[in-house]
């Protein structure tokens, strides 16, 4: 017989809800004159362009994209999504995900039941290769999987938290310290959203992602007017400005490097510009790591070496 519903398990995203969230709030942040339409003496009772606007700019007829605005994807063609996306300026980033939302069938893997993440023990010999640089393994969801002695230096004991409290998100928008790490924090915490929301897009029925975002909603009234703006994007690569409590501040470029075996795990590294303060302030905590490691391996385990970070 089958098991019973679990009636405390989140609610999957809505994917009609979503999808038509996101074209109208696409749609809002374009004006005429963006496009190249003339503005009419008309009032504009909302925001950005008319779906008639849209739809001329798409080539497809008013009623065929006010369907598709209200959620119905049904049998839309990849020409039409591409032109929609033309029309609408969307990024490469966006475009994935409207195309996502809208034909799920051609997308969808089958879906999996929940497991936990594991990460190759190659890429952990790689975290552990990279002495000076903090890196660390993010998972779905924005899960810290696993990181090396740098990483835990810049951006605190992950180790000491419980294994389903090493998200991103949940640190960022969760905890004062975090807050106070990150010197551009609503920069942090709007990419940390793009990076939910683009997930949600390939992976509207993941319960955990579910909870997530509902815990986040209730909790923090910055992430729920993020999370409403459908904003999308790829991690890629940038430059955060890090208040260290130890070293102060220090400005570090990260990398993202895609996995392609696994494409829901990405090894990001930081690294400083060479000479500069911010690469003296990673030596210093570097050499601190160091003296706490030795100090360890010969108080606990004279024949061992130090270990690395993971989940557990």
């Amino acid at each position: 017989m089958d098991a019973s519903p679990d009636p405390s398990a989140p609610e999957p995203l809505d994917r009609r809800a979503e999808l038509s969230e996101f074209l109208r709030t696409r749609r809002a942040r374009l004006q005429p004159q963006d496009v190249g339409l003339p503005e009419f003496g008309r009032a504009r009772r909302v925001p950005g362009l008319r779906r008639e606007e849209l739809a001329q700019l798409a080539g497809v007829s008013v009623a065929y994209y006010t369907r598709l605005e209200q959620g119905n994807g049904r049998n839309v063609s990849a020409e039409v999504l591409d032109a929609i996306a033309r029309a609408l300026r969307l990024s490469d980033a966006e475009h994935a995900h409207l195309t996502h939302m809208a034909k799920p069938a051609q997308h969808k893997k089958k879906r999996r039941p929940a497991r936990v993440q594991r990460v190759r023990t190659g890429l952990l010999h790689l975290l552990d290769s990279l002495e000076g640089i903090p890196a660390y393994v993010s998972g779905a969801r924005s899960d810290i999987l696993a990181w090396n002695p740098m990483a835990a230096a810049v951006f605190g004991d992950w180790g000491a938290l419980p294994p389903e409290e090493r998200n991103w998100a949940r640190l960022v928008f969760l905890s004062p310290a975090y807050r106070d790490l990150f010197v551009e924090w609503d920069s942090k915490a709007s990419d940390m959203v793009s990076y939910l929301r683009l997930y949600a897009g390939c992976h509207p029925d993941d319960p955990q992602l579910s909870a997530l975002v509902g815990e986040l909603s209730v909790k923090n009234d910055e992430f729920r007017r993020l999370w409403a703006t459908h904003n999308v994007k790829e991690k890629g690569h940038g430059t955060k400005l890090i208040r260290h409590p130890l070293v102060g501040d220090m400005t570090l470029s990260y990398e993202t490097l895609h996995l392609p075996d696994d494409p829901e795990q990405y090894v990001v590294t930081y690294h400083a510009e060479s000479d500069s303060t911010s690469a003296e302030a990673l030596r210093l905590l570097a050499s601190w790591g160091a003296d706490a490691r030795r100090a360890d391996v010969e108080r606990v385990d004279p024949g061992g070496r130090a270990g690395r970070g993971r989940a557990g």
